[in-house]
């Protein structure tokens, strides 16, 4: 054969392997990149909420709970059509998304119990026990729902002396 034909025909081999190799990676860079989009979003709550700034944490959050949102819509119609892989990778980080939402949304309420605000906490509180009403959320709603109860030892407006 052809020295320069062989390198060539080698080189291309070559490509191609890579450009397989390159798609083949493609969804799990998907996966990756929207969980780091989460964790960027999950920094900035932090860092908002130390900062005091908790409209711009709550802006974060619900960043987050759209994420969700979008990617439960994408397990619906990727269930009829791709195969479990795929669904089951986008149900796993819809997941993620979800409980990450909820602990911020605690997160929230303990900022607000620190910084005497009560009824905001306890808004916080609740809106985790109206959303996240799937089965497995059931810890994030306990949490919540021990939380609304721990207030009340603190908040003289709840009907008790605070101690």
């Amino acid at each position: 054969m052809n020295r320069p034909l062989y390198r060539q025909i080698t080189s291309m081999i070559y490509t191609l392997a890579l450009l397989m190799v390159a798609l083949s990676s493609c969804a799990r860079d998907v996966y990756e990149r929207r969980a780091d989009i989460i964790n960027d979003h999950v920094e900035a709550f932090y860092t908002y909420l130390k900062a005091n700034r908790v409209e711009a944490a709550v802006h974060e959050n619900h960043r987050i709970e759209a994420m969700a949102d979008d990617m439960a819509q994408t397990v619906k119609k990727r269930a009829q059509s791709h195969g479990a892989f795929h669904v089951e990778r986008e149900f796993a980080l819809m997941k993620t998304a979800r409980e990450t939402a909820a602990q911020n949304w605690i997160a929230l309420g303990q900022y607000f119990a620190i910084k005497q605000q009560p009824e905001k906490a306890r808004a916080s509180y609740q809106r985790v026990m109206d959303t996240y009403t799937n089965p497995e959320e059931l810890p994030y709603r306990k949490h919540a729902a021990r939380a609304i109860e721990d207030l009340k030892l603190t908040d003289p407006s709840s009907g008790r002396p605070a101690p």
